[in-house]
């Protein structure tokens, strides 16, 4: 048993946060991967505790059913997730946590909602929906944190997001920062998840839109950190206690956060840049980010999908053409393969979504009849780097943002004639620009 952290020891101290959650509760309730029939919530209780959910239909408020209870651990750093089954598609569900038999009682929507059965059904499309993403989340914590100016701000993005109402979210890395005193022990990784789980800005969102997850370096381990880092077991252990995605880690292969999941028409390649990196500074053996059994999972599985738009979520940019920090173009070898193995396959209407660049920018690349983009969004509320000087040939003119931001696409369409929109947002909820791309 990992010896626990102040945070922890004194939990029945800690004073009712912001947005007046009950002691009990630490961070959450949040809502996890949504199926037909199957939605997941997690959450942090502020000491060990029994917890289950009641839930209902939104049209039917009294018929509620109950989830089996759990009991959340030291251990588990107090988490818990429930596996909500044999739901309807389709609906829209409301719940509510209970704690030690005490109901929470939260001034903000606890809502999930079931992904809709629209295969096979006559003159009916694949649903419209709208997906928020984004990626760097520094929450401040001044006894760790670098002397001098904060680095962390605006957290008001998460309310922002949340006026939004997306369906989902996709966090794209960089989602916590692990400092220099968390690196090396279990309690010092599950206690800066937690800190930064517990952000009260982002407690309404958190509660009622769809999440799913990857890491980079700084939610893996230190800056710029590869496989060899040895606390690598203990991140990828913390990353699966707070985020409740459906799959994590690569079929055949041992480790990794890599998964895949199908939200409406839609398929998403959630992709691990960092368990089986080698270091960028070896010269010897080969220089690879994905490593060979992930890259052949990855076109194995883009060219089995039909989905309209194929989603590869990566930390780091793929088509940034500027060799520089960790773009993938300072491993060209292995950008190039995959990008021949797009083309060859002829793999169509394949869409990156990056982070880790403190800029924003919209990059697209026509070769041989086959269009590939690359999303990048970042910052959420980490420093933005306000200095942009790189030549990206591929940046699509007026897509460069150097301020806090967050991106949303909305897919819609008809059957085989789906739209993807991308756009993005200041801290503020403003938007700044907006591109419109179609199947």
């Amino acid at each position: 048993m990992y010896k626990l952290p102040y945070l922890f020891l004194f939990w029945a101290l800690l004073p009712v946060s912001l947005m007046a959650q009950s002691d009990l509760l630490k961070s959450g309730p949040m809502v996890g991967y949504s199926e037909m029939r199957e939605v997941a919530v997690w959450v942090q209780t502020a000491g060990p505790a029994d917890v289950f959910l009641r839930y209902w239909q939104a049209e039917d408020s009294m018929a509620s059913l109950r989830t089996r209870r759990l009991s959340t651990a030291y251990e588990e750093a107090f988490t818990a997730v429930f596996q909500i089954p044999f739901l309807e598609p389709g609906k829209t569900y409301h719940y509510a946590l209970f704690i030690n038999r005490k109901k929470i009682s939260l001034p903000y929507e606890t809502s999930f909602q079931t992904q809709s059965l629209w295969q096979w059904r006559r003159d009916q499309d694949p649903p419209q929906y709208t997906v928020a993403l984004g990626s760097c989340t520094y929450i401040n914590d001044s006894a760790y944190d670098r002397p001098g100016r904060t680095y962390g701000n605006d957290y008001q993005v998460f309310t922002s997001i949340h006026k939004k109402d997306p369906d989902m979210m996709l966090w794209l890395g960089d989602n916590v920062y692990l400092r220099e005193a968390d690196w090396y022990s279990r309690s010092g990784i599950l206690d800066r998840y937690t800190h930064t789980r517990s952000t009260p800005e982002m407690q309404p969102l958190l509660a009622s839109t769809h999440h799913y997850a990857i890491w980079d370096d700084h939610d893996y381990g230190p800056n710029d950190a590869n496989r060899s880092f040895i606390g690598k077991e203990q991140t990828l252990e913390a990353f699966r206690l707070f985020w409740p995605n459906r799959i994590s880690g690569l079929p055949g292969a041992e480790g990794g956060i890599t998964s895949q999941f199908q939200f409406g028409d839609i398929d998403y390649f959630l992709l691990d840049n960092r368990y089986f990196r080698s270091p960028n500074r070896r010269t010897t053996g080969q220089r690879t980010i994905l490593g060979n059994a992930q890259i052949e999972w990855l076109i194995d599985a883009l060219k089995t999908s039909r989905a309209p738009f194929k989603m590869v979520v990566m930390g780091g940019q793929f088509l940034n053409t500027a060799a520089v920090h960790e773009t993938y173009s300072t491993f060209p070898e292995e950008r190039q393969k995959l990008l021949e193995l797009i083309v060859e396959e002829k793999i169509p209407n394949v869409v990156f979504l990056t982070g880790d660049r403190h800029h924003t920018e919209l990059s697209k690349l026509d070769t041989a009849g086959i269009t590939i983009y690359d999303f990048t969004v970042s910052p959420l509320t980490s420093g933005p780097n306000t200095n942009v000087t790189e030549v990206n040939r591929h940046r699509e003119e007026g897509t460069l943002v150097q301020e806090r931001n967050f991106g949303m696409l909305t897919f819609s369409g008809a059957f085989r004639e789906r739209q993807l929109k991308m756009q993005i947002f200041n801290s503020e909820g403003t938007l700044l620009w907006e591109r419109t791309i179609a199947q």
